[in-house]
């Protein structure tokens, strides 16, 4: 099964919520995926719910003339289309918005009401079909994981995609130390705490501020830099514009004193209890 940090050499990946719904920001938006993919960044993660399929309708346009190898796509699929024949029907209207004839990563974007044996004994089905290269499970708490790899086949699942941010750690508790037990990678959305109010308290907090400042960072670097620092989390943020990417992929740079980390755990701690799973 193909784990999707063994294949991405790049931690910072582009996600792609809210894209494709503007037609006057199309062409800008294009132009940043490519230039994404033209600088080292490997990861688009998008779903069939974004915009009813209008960004993978600007990923499909966006990722032509480019070497189809060269790209991890990811897209995710409702809970409602997770058994046959609905799944079939889903992931072959999203290969289509795409462009391609499979994808590298076929994600279950939150649990529903379908058994989860059924979910992933059809994705087997695809992946011998070699339709998917791998799936895996979005929003998917310690509870979810444990009772997935008790499943027939659910121990192939390649990833588990939640929100993960310095001002919402709780998956740090016990979520993330289970799937670093079993090498299960973890997908960060929403690493810069976009559409999240919390998101200001952490580009408002002078600590923050004063780290970016010595590192000639902007605080969303920071932020972003801080989701990959322990080098096993694909982060997935969402940017519109060429100058926002350039800084996502700058921000792969930035490396963390101990410090640096000391401070910022003194802002935002870690979580000492069981939170609930962060979800928006």
């Amino acid at each position: 099964m193909v784990q999707l940090l063994d294949k991405a050499r790049f931690p910072i990946g582009m996600g792609t919520w809210h894209m494709g719904d503007s037609p006057a920001k199309w062409k800008q938006e294009i132009e940043a995926l490519r230039y994404g993919l033209e600088h080292g960044i490997e990861v688009i993660d998008t779903a069939e719910m974004y915009g009813e399929g209008n960004a993978e309708c600007l990923i499909g346009e966006a990722i032509q003339g480019i070497n189809r190898e060269d790209i991890l796509l990811i897209s995710k699929f409702y809970p409602n289309h997770a058994a046959e024949p609905d799944l079939g029907h889903a992931l072959k209207q999203s290969l289509k918005r795409l462009g391609t004839d499979y994808l590298d990563m076929y994600l279950l974007h939150w649990r529903g009401s379908i058994p989860l044996q059924q979910t992933i004994s059809d994705l087997e089905k695809y992946v011998e079909q070699g339709i998917i290269r791998s799936w895996g499970v979005s929003n998917f708490d310690m509870a979810d994981i444990q009772e997935m790899w008790k499943l027939e086949g659910g121990k192939h699942g390649a990833a588990n995609q939640v929100l993960y941010n310095i001002a919402s750690r709780g998956i740090e508790y016990d979520l993330l130390p289970l799937q670093r037990s079993r090498s299960l990678p973890t997908i960060a959305y929403s690493p810069i705490a976009q559409g999240d109010t919390r998101g200001d308290a952490v580009t408002e907090n002078p600590v923050v501020q004063e780290i970016a400042e010595r590192h000639g960072a902007t605080v969303f670097q920071i932020m972003l830099a801080w989701t990959i620092r322990q080098g096993d989390v694909v982060s997935i943020p969402q940017s519109s514009n060429v100058k926002h990417i350039q800084e996502n992929i700058e921000a792969a740079s930035i490396s963390f004193s101990e410090e640096d980390i000391r401070l910022l755990d003194q802002v935002f701690p870690a979580p000492i209890r069981k939170m609930p799973l962060d979800i928006i």
